[in-house]
């Protein structure tokens, strides 16, 4: 949503700005997919090894 007032903005005060912004967003977000799915794959890594430290005392907690 907020890209789409940005990009209306642009339009207003500048269409040819923004018709060059709406040909080059697909395709700066198609170089920058590698890094999200890199993103979450390290979360994903993190996220499990704190979930492996804290399974002891999760299992102490029940006890």
């Amino acid at each position: 949503m907020f890209t789409l007032i940005v990009f209306i903005f642009l339009f207003i005060i500048s269409w040819p700005l923004a018709i060059i912004a709406l040909i080059l967003y697909p395709i700066f977000w198609l170089l920058l997919l590698p890094f999200r799915i890199l993103g979450f794959a390290v979360e994903g890594v993190f996220s499990l090894l704190k979930e492996i430290f804290m399974l002891p005392s999760r299992i102490l907690r029940r006890i």
